[in-house]
């Protein structure tokens, strides 16, 4: 039986202040990830992108157009420096499959040859920059702002029964299947608000969380389409491996144009984790025994995992 590697990349949320500092330290090839960052984006986020991952502040690392190229940067910088330490080169490592949480998408995208470091680095820069513009604008703004809050306990049918109690006229939906149990509902902050004390009358525990805005949801309408704009002048070829879509928790086609439509779709529709999650557990290829390696920074989702499969263990890369 062969062996092959699935790659977990994650998504906001999973930014800390160090995040891929052990891996540019200790490897001349995670370095070179991020040197190639600061001088693709020099002092667009208003310092290098090394310095706000090393050394933050921590309040400008969490804003969502600096924590989303943060974030891409560091966990493909802790896979060179994997396949370095291992003494692969490109393309020498076996692949079974690799799945973002979110942004993620983007970092596991990349990873399965769909576009270049470059071209990532530019399309999630811009993502960042138009859902945090979103997220400020007088549409988002009317109900309270955006906002997110997240279940616990609750069913797929309980969130959906909780969203259509609680939304009232507002925007509110599910916008992330994160595990069993774990469900995060985004709008306005006023329907949020509201879902929360439905929550509690049944008996369900919930918490807001602190995001930039109402991430996946329609809020993000108009970063969509400047995000649409982005990606049709952006080179995409069909992955080498499979390369999960969050809004169908499937593989990706390998057309552009359908990955341009699946990451479209993303900024407004629910991230399937879980299920995406769920159909890698079962749905390993014949013959391959698959070993999952969470890319840096931070362990969130092989803590999701273990609610998802505990049958299947994932590996961190968070340090060497």
């Amino acid at each position: 039986m062969s062996s092959a590697l699935v790659i977990l990349c994650p998504g906001q949320g999973a930014q800390v202040v160090g995040m891929g500092k052990a891996w540019h330290d200790a490897s001349a090839e995670a370095r070179a990830v991020f040197e190639r960052a600061d001088a693709v984006l020099g002092n667009r986020l208003g310092a290098p992108l090394t310095k706000l991952c090393f050394e933050g502040p921590v309040e400008r690392l969490n804003q969502t157009d600096v924590s989303q190229p943060a974030l891409y940067v560091a966990a493909i910088a802790s896979w060179q420096g994997y396949l370095a330490k291992l003494g692969m080169g490109k393309n020498d490592e076996h692949i079974s499959a690799a799945a973002g949480l979110s942004l993620g998408e983007y970092t596991a995208l990349h990873i399965g040859g769909a576009f270049t470091f470059d071209d990532g680095l530019e399309i999630v820069t811009l993502r960042g920059r138009a859902m945090q513009d979103a997220a400020d604008s007088p549409q988002a703004r009317e109900g309270g702002g955006g906002a997110m809050l997240a279940l616990i306990g609750a069913t797929d049918e309980q969130a959906e029964d909780i969203c259509n109690k609680a939304r009232a006229g507002q925007v509110l939906v599910c916008a992330n299947f994160n595990a069993p149990g774990q469900i995060v509902l985004s709008g306005h902050k006023q329907a949020c608000e509201r879902a929360a004390g439905v929550a509690t009358e049944l008996g369900l525990r919930s918490t807001m969380l602190a995001v930039a805005g109402a991430f996946h949801s329609p809020l993000m309408a108009a970063a969509a389409e400047r995000l649409e704009a982005g990606l049709a002048k952006t080179t995409i070829q069909p992955p080498r491996c499979r390369v999960f879509a969050n809004v169908t928790a499937r593989p990706h086609e390998a057309d552009a144009a359908s990955i341009r439509r699946r990451l479209v779709e993303q900024l407004t529709n629910p991230v399937r984790w879980s299920q995406t999650c769920h159909y890698l557990g079962t749905n390993a290829p014949q013959g391959v025994k698959e070993e999952y390696l969470e890319l840096a920074p931070g362990k969130t989702l092989a803590g999701l995992m273990r609610r998802i499969d505990k049958n299947i263990k994932v590996a961190s890369n968070d340090a060497p």
